[in-house]
């Protein structure tokens, strides 16, 4: 009769679990258009939650109103300026296509100077490594700035034209960021609820998912905004044609910790050094290592901490397989669910999440300290 009943239960969890997995699949699918709408939704939220929690302050009881306000300044500080960014990127990105394929930029006379400037020494040093044959290093160059500026203007172009589904996914984005602005301490305790540990353990797991969430977005969105700016700003300073569109790139860049913006304004100060232009390949430099590089070791332990850093080799291989998967949007899915994956196993192992080189303190010891408070506690009641 027992093993009736055992069998009985396992056939009736087995079709739970098999329900749960097909209408979790069905689901997915049904939002997978609006899969990035939800991304953008999740970091926006993430980002001026502060912002929430100040004005809920100063209104409190006033949910609706300080969320709309939030929803307000979101649309006027980031919508809007990216949307006007874009139709810039767009106008300037399509003229210097077109005047690469119109032969008005001259990649022959410019690598011809950039020979002719080079040192006789390190010519022959060039050719000993096999880069003596400066007409296939212009193809490669040439070829590749075209395929950034296709890339750029196909993801920018994809958008104009498909406007009704731009604008349906904006509006997807600002109604789901309104309810998690609002909403977001009773769907974390929902979905803390939802997992079957002690509540000391579940707390920590989900204080530590929150804080792995917060650091990746401040860590990867922030630091690039701030790099490409600057970048922008120094290349605008120094007239170097094209200052916002490799601003744009350097920002995009810097989201991958093995190229950075030294991707692109290496060459540049190098190519003005060569050329003569000295003093303002110089000044590039100096820009380059001490203001937009220096951003990335002062600004990013202020705003991320070093307690919940990844590895750099972790950050590039994910945010490299999250493009691959997710495009655009991997950017912040691929370092996510790396960071989420640490902290999940950390928990598991009773450790904390990895901190750049170096191992925290364990959760086991947090736990250790909980409880010790709270018997303290106690105690002093007693």
């Amino acid at each position: 009769m027992d093993n009736r009943g055992t069998s009985k239960s396992r056939i009736e969890w087995g079709f739970i679990l098999t329900l749960l997995v097909v209408i979790s699949f069905a689901f997915a699918l049904i939002i997978e258009p609006f899969f990035g709408a939800i991304v953008w939704a999740v970091v926006v939220a993430v980002l001026f939650r502060p912002v929430y929690d100040r004005l809920l302050g100063a209104f409190p009881g006033r949910t609706n109103l300080v969320t709309v306000t939030t929803l307000v300044l979101i649309l006027l500080l980031v919508i809007v300026p990216a949307i006007l960014l874009g139709f810039a990127m767009v106008q300037e990105a399509t003229g210097i296509y077109q005047r690469i394929q119109a032969g008005d930029i001259d990649f022959d006379a410019v690598f011809g100077r950039f020979e002719r400037s080079l040192p006789h020494w390190m010519q022959v040093q060039l050719a000993a490594y096999g880069y003596g044959d400066f007409a296939s290093i212009r193809a490669e160059v040439e070829q590749y700035v075209s395929a950034i500026l296709e890339f750029l203007l196909g993801q920018i172009l994809s958008v104009g034209q498909g406007a009704f589904q731009f604008m349906l996914g904006l509006g997807v984005m600002l109604y789901l960021t309104f309810f998690l602005l609002r909403d977001g301490p009773a769907l974390n305790d929902r979905i803390g609820e939802m997992i079957p540990l002690e509540e000391s353990k579940r707390h920590i797991l989900m204080e530590r998912f929150l804080a792995v969430i917060r650091a990746t977005i401040k860590g990867s969105l922030v630091i690039a905004v701030i790099q490409g700016t600057l970048g922008g700003l120094v290349f605008w300073a120094l007239d170097i044609r094209g200052a916002l569109l490799w601003g744009v790139v350097m920002g995009v860049s810097s989201l991958i910790p093995a190229i950075g913006t030294g991707f692109i304004w290496v060459p540049v100060a190098l190519y003005l050094l060569v050329t003569g232009d000295v003093t303002q390949g110089v000044i590039l430099i100096l820009c380059g290592v001490f203001v937009i590089s220096m951003v990335d070791n002062v600004v990013r332990p202020i705003l991320v901490g070093r307690d919940t850093r990844m590895p750099d080799y972790v950050v590039l291989i994910t945010t490299l397989g999250g493009l691959q998967l997710f495009g655009i949007n991997g950017i912040i899915i691929g370092p996510l669910v790396a960071a989420l994956f640490i902290a999940a196993f950390a928990i598991r192992e009773g450790i904390e999440a990895w901190q750049g080189d170096t191992c925290a303190t364990s959760v086991g010891m947090l736990l250790e300290d909980e409880d010790a408070h709270d018997h303290d506690h106690d105690h002093d009641h007693d």
